[in-house]
């Protein structure tokens, strides 16, 4: 892989990321949001529980700025940062 990256640097940017992290992460928000109150459900069987998270998912996307503040959440932009 570095080799690949060392011969495209004319329009390849690595950014190296540690192996995980939560923080750099905006998925973690977007599950973080759709569990709360989870716990407290008593869901029937699992079809209803899986048509409970559906149904939140889908709220997390109609909502632009909830996910514009996951990402913001993080530091991180969707721009390419100059090498």
């Amino acid at each position: 892989m570095g080799r690949f990256v060392g011969s495209h640097l004319d329009w390849l940017t690595e950014v190296r990321l540690p192996a995980y992290a939560p923080e750099l992460n905006a998925a973690e928000g977007a599950w973080s949001n759709m569990k709360s109150g989870l716990g407290n459900l008593a869901a029937r069987d699992a079809d209803q529980l899986a048509a409970i998270v559906k149904n939140r998912l889908k709220r997390i996307q109609y909502r632009p700025a909830l996910i514009e503040g996951f990402l913001a959440q993080t530091g991180l932009t969707l721009e390419p940062q100059p090498p």
